[in-house]
């Protein structure tokens, strides 16, 4: 098979977990592999590991940029790229030895030169402890999925609104260098990259084939992007402001997930994202855990003007201590 692989680590500032994502690449089963890290603008050691990685594997290649975000690293990973096919890596996560070969074998199945194909596979998530011991794994199969269905979960977000995995896990995926050739990762999105990215190769009938192996190991751990709220919050946002401008007729498939978000933007007086998410959303909306019915936009925007005047432990029973409590109590009874 002659055929070549480049796979691009993106890092920022996760010094500690590099060399283990390095390594899961040289121990390919599949040989014809760059290994190309994207340091984007860390401030830790990461440069000095990767040196040292370097230095004893010549199939690495080290470059530093200034920080721009994962799809600016993505991007500029690609570019240095010179595999005939990409697989991109997160540094803290890492991929099955075994997943190259075996990605590039499907592509016999089909009878395609994998030109407009998507190969991606099940993965793992590894929970890890402050002092990164493994206490927990969970498998995540995703199975075969259709068009639809994967336009479908793409526009669930976050995750734990859907009662399946998110499917196509970047690190998960192997394709052709040509596909971001046609486009890239839009790098106004600090989070959701992916799911933005996959999403228009689907809108232009890309194939999305699974091969079924456990091909990524996904590390959830205190410093996960994913962990900070108002960055992945503001995120979910554009993407589906994104999906507004470029594909109308998908935002009605967005709406569990706007409904949700402005549920709480409105819970914790986030005006700039309630502003945003009220463009967005399609009526009614249900306010306070489903107590308030909003039928017109300018009730909506009335009822949030409303709720920046009312203290939290009044309207919510998680922001209620013990003094609130009791105030509370003194209220209900004279009442």
């Amino acid at each position: 098979m002659n055929t070549s692989v480049s796979v691009v680590i993106t890092t920022f500032n996760k010094a500690q977990y590099l060399e283990q994502s390095v390594k899961s690449v040289l121990a390919q089963t599949f040989y014809q592999i760059e290994c190309i890290i994207v340091d984007d603008g860390s401030t830790d050691n990461t440069r000095k590991v990767a040196d040292q990685l370097v230095h004893y594997h010549p199939q690495i290649q080290y470059f530093y940029k200034d920080n721009g975000g994962i799809s600016s690293a993505r991007n500029f990973g690609a570019d240095k790229a010179t595999g005939e096919w990409i697989q991109f890596l997160d540094a803290d996560d890492w991929i099955h030895e075994d997943k190259i070969r075996f990605q590039l074998s499907c592509l016999e199945v089909t009878g395609d030169n994998g030109d407009n194909i998507v190969f991606y596979s099940d993965y793992e998530r590894v929970y890890v402890d402050q002092n990164e011991n493994i206490i927990e794994t969970k498998p995540n199969p995703v199975g075969s999925l259709t068009k639809e269905q994967l336009i479908q979960r793409l526009l669930i977000c976050p995750d734990f609104l859907a009662d399946s995995p998110f499917p196509l896990l970047q690190q998960s995926m192997l394709f052709k260098k040509k596909l971001l050739d046609q486009r890239n990762f839009d790098t106004r999105l600090k989070a959701c990259e992916d799911r933005e990215w996959v999403l228009e190769l689907l809108q232009r009938n890309v194939r999305f084939i699974h091969t079924p192996i456990i091909g990524a190991y996904y590390r959830k751990h205190r410093f996960n992007l994913t962990d900070n709220s108002s960055l992945m919050r503001d995120s979910y946002i554009k993407y589906f402001e994104i999906v507004l401008t470029n594909h109308k007729k998908l935002v009605s498939l967005c709406q569990k997930s706007i409904k949700y978000l402005i549920e709480k933007s409105f819970e914790e007086k986030d005006q700039e994202s309630f502003t945003r998410l009220a463009k967005l959303v399609e009526l009614p909306v249900y306010l306070l855990n489903g107590k308030i019915q909003v039928n017109h936009r300018w009730l909506l925007n009335l009822l949030y003007w409303l709720r920046t005047m009312i203290p939290n432990f009044l309207l919510y029973e998680r922001y209620r201590g013990p003094r609130s409590r009791k105030l509370l109590s003194i209220i209900s009874r004279r009442s």
